[in-house]
């Protein structure tokens, strides 16, 4: 388990939400997708833009993802989305995300992602790769 908690706060925007001012729910899982490449910035001192090239990687893909929706949240609301990664294995990590609305938990989900660099003979694919011990240390 890593120490690093990466906090955002934000404000739900009318393009959140659906017809009735509630988030749709995918919209949940682009904040998570945010959130993780933020806090790898934040943890690795590292611009997202220049995460790739820096370690040599396609990206941090997605393998799964999961939410558990709780209680709504809606246009206007200041919000706040805490998110950590939970376990690195190998190649893969997976990464926490907690939402919540003045402490308030409204929203839980998680990420399992991979550690992916370009195939050695064909760009146009990905493989898995150990992730750096460097990296691993900046999370705690």
């Amino acid at each position: 388990m890593t120490t690093f908690t990466y906090h955002r706060a934000f404000r739900i925007q009318w393009a959140d939400c659906d017809p009735g001012g509630i988030v749709y729910n995918p919209r949940f899982f682009e904040f998570f997708d945010t959130n993780t490449w933020l806090l790898f910035e934040a943890a690795l001192g590292v611009k997202m833009q220049e995460l790739n090239a820096r370690y040599e990687l396609a990206g941090i893909a997605l393998v799964d993802a999961q939410g558990n929706f709780l209680k709504p949240a809606a246009f206007g609301d200041d919000v706040e989305l805490a998110s950590r990664v939970r376990e690195f294995r190998r190649s893969s990590f997976d990464v926490e995300h907690r939402l919540t609305k003045d402490g308030d938990l409204l929203v839980e989900g998680s990420e399992t992602r991979v550690w992916a660099k370009h195939h050695p003979t064909d760009h146009e694919r990905m493989v898995t790769a150990r992730i750096p011990a460097e990296v691993i240390a900046k999370f705690g």
